[in-house]
């Protein structure tokens, strides 16, 4: 599978903001921003994968924009798909990364 070379172009740019160190990993037909070895985000074609705290799973989802990974046909744990309507603007596209980040932080 292909993915979205503009969305990478534009996560690593984001991810520049931050201190820390981010690796980057194809996964799932896609590739992945990783954490200290967590998944943060991701990218599967168009659509960006993100892992969010459970706690947080319902709000993401209520997004009109988001729904659950189901890239097994199952939903997966604490992953959401969201379209590219959802992160048109790089605070949309931030939001995520920071949902992202938040729960690659927790799983340490």
């Amino acid at each position: 599978m292909a993915y979205n070379e503009e969305l990478v172009n534009r996560i690593r740019k984001q991810l520049q903001l931050y201190s820390e160190d981010f690796s980057e990993k194809k996964m799932f037909g896609g590739i992945t921003f990783l954490y200290r070895g967590k998944i943060t985000v991701g990218i599967i074609k168009n659509e960006l994968v993100v892992r969010v705290i459970p706690s947080k799973m319902a709000t993401e989802l209520d997004s009109e924009y988001a729904r659950p990974m189901d890239f097994t046909k199952r939903p997966m744990k604490e992953f959401i798909y969201v379209s590219k309507n959802g992160f048109k603007t790089e605070t949309q596209l931030l939001h995520y990364i920071e949902l992202g980040l938040e729960h690659a932080k927790s799983k340490l």
